[in-house]
């Protein structure tokens, strides 16, 4: 299966709300895995098996525990219900959002995980809008699913993945997929289009348009 194909194994959304006195925005996204909830629970918080699809992460792997993922965000463990529910702050630099994953089993080697990025609007936002996470998520839930296909496979090159015609696919049309759901989740469409070119580019290395 090509990478562009996993795209549409994902569902996407994004919805307008207030939180702590503020206007945020949640991104969704949800897809079906071929495991037991249990399974996927290891995968994604075992400390030897995330480097494996997503990144090297320390810390205390607990209720109240802080992480860091390697080049990337750190923050809290808020919540730990396994197999059901993760909940964390995804903290970089002054800038803070939340991070939930849950788990719900579809069948006997079927579980679907649901993903939600909530994050304040801000300038970042306005420029780039939902696939500024989504598109970094995105790419996160390719390798969960490329690592539990065979996992013993190494995971994409994530330095020269943008490079590759079939990586920069599907960069690009998560891009526009992200752009859809903005459209649909109350944007009016040339921002959405906008936004998801932004976007685009800022992933695959390119100028944003009008830049």
């Amino acid at each position: 299966m090509r990478f562009a194909d996993h795209l549409g194994h994902v569902e996407r959304s994004v919805v307008s709300l207030t939180r702590e006195g503020r206007e945020a925005k949640a991104v969704t996204l949800a897809r079906p895995y071929n495991t037991d909830a249990a399974d996927l629970w290891e995968v994604l918080t075992s400390p030897e098996r995330l480097p494996r699809w997503f990144a090297p992460v320390e810390g205390e792997f607990k209720l109240g525990g802080r992480f860091k993922v390697q080049g990337n965000a750190g923050g809290k463990i808020l919540e730990c219900a396994p197999p059901r529910r993760l909940e964390l702050t995804w903290e970089m630099g002054e800038e803070i959002s939340w991070v939930s994953v849950t788990l719900e089993e579809l069948g006997p080697e079927q579980t679907r995980l649901t993903l939600v990025h909530t994050a304040f609007v801000s300038p970042f936002w306005d420029q780039f809008g939902p696939g500024a996470v989504g598109v970094g998520w995105d790419l996160a839930l390719l390798g969960l699913a490329l690592h539990l296909s065979d996992p013993s496979a190494e995971k994409p090159d994530e330095s020269s993945f943008h490079l590759q015609p079939d990586g920069r696919a599907f960069i690009t049309g998560s891009a526009e997929s992200w752009g859809t759901a903005d459209e649909a989740g109350g944007e009016s469409a040339d921002n959405a289009r906008r936004r998801a070119a932004a976007t685009a580019a800022f992933y695959t290395g390119e100028q944003p348009p009008g830049a």
